[in-house]
């Protein structure tokens, strides 16, 4: 069974930065699409960046150019880079692993916060 561990979040201003980080284990890691979601109250949960197992990635139009996602197979995590962060950036963001139609995982959130 595979599990996710999120781990980097928390609070910072308006314009700064921070990284996330989400080791997997239980899975063949190098093979599966890497995604990193978001979700505040009352929202869906949305797709914020993904990273193929060839490393083809692909980012919301709200964080292009802000935001780098990466992957290091030989660690089995996947990373977040979020840079000028701003406060609609506030959420809670999770970690998903998924390999077609037979296998999806989810991380259990972490906490990122942007004060203005």
């Amino acid at each position: 069974q595979g599990q996710l561990v999120e781990s980097g979040g928390g609070l910072v201003q308006a314009g700064g930065s921070l990284g996330l980080s989400c080791a997997a284990s239980g899975i063949t890691f190098s093979i599966y699409e890497m995604g990193w979601y978001r979700q505040v109250p009352g929202k869906q949960r949305e797709l914020v960046a993904s990273i193929s197992r060839g490393r083809t990635t692909d980012y919301a139009d709200s964080v292009k150019g802000r935001f780098t996602i990466s992957r290091d197979n030989g660690k089995s995590t996947v990373y977040l880079q979020m840079n000028s962060l701003k406060p609609e950036d506030t959420a809670v963001y999770y970690c998903n692993a998924k390999w077609g139609p037979l296998a999806n995982y989810w991380g259990q959130g972490t906490q990122v916060t942007v004060s203005s």
